[in-house]
């Protein structure tokens, strides 16, 4: 019982230290910003950019596999979705889409 107690009073003493840190937006960042999805999201909303939803069922429709990832960027001074697709064999194929059109602009890899 005495080793419960001991463990116990240490578990609490370092409770405060364990407490969720604030916020900060000043992280690296590996394609999106801290704010891009918001962006986007308004972009989408005032008919500006193509819902991803839109473009995902579009690769779809064009090409077996499954998505992985995707990232907002420029591409040739535009906007542009990077949509990471896994092939059935594995192959990893980074289309790239227009954010405002839907178009599909290029193909990388796979």
């Amino acid at each position: 019982m005495k080793r419960f107690l001991a463990i116990a009073a240490i578990l609490l003493a370092a409770a405060p230290a364990a407490q969720a840190q604030p916020w900060r937006d000043d992280r690296p960042s590996l394609g999106a910003g801290g704010r891009d999805q918001d962006h986007a999201r308004d972009a989408v909303r005032r008919g500006r950019q193509a819902p991803l939803a839109r473009v995902l069922g579009s690769i779809a429709q064009q090409t077996p596999g499954r998505h992985l990832n995707t990232t907002q960027s420029d591409y040739a001074g535009r906007p542009a979705y990077f949509v990471q697709w896994q092939m059935p064999d594995g192959r990893v194929v980074i289309f790239i889409v227009d954010a405002e059109s839907g178009a599909m602009l290029a193909r990388q890899g796979g």
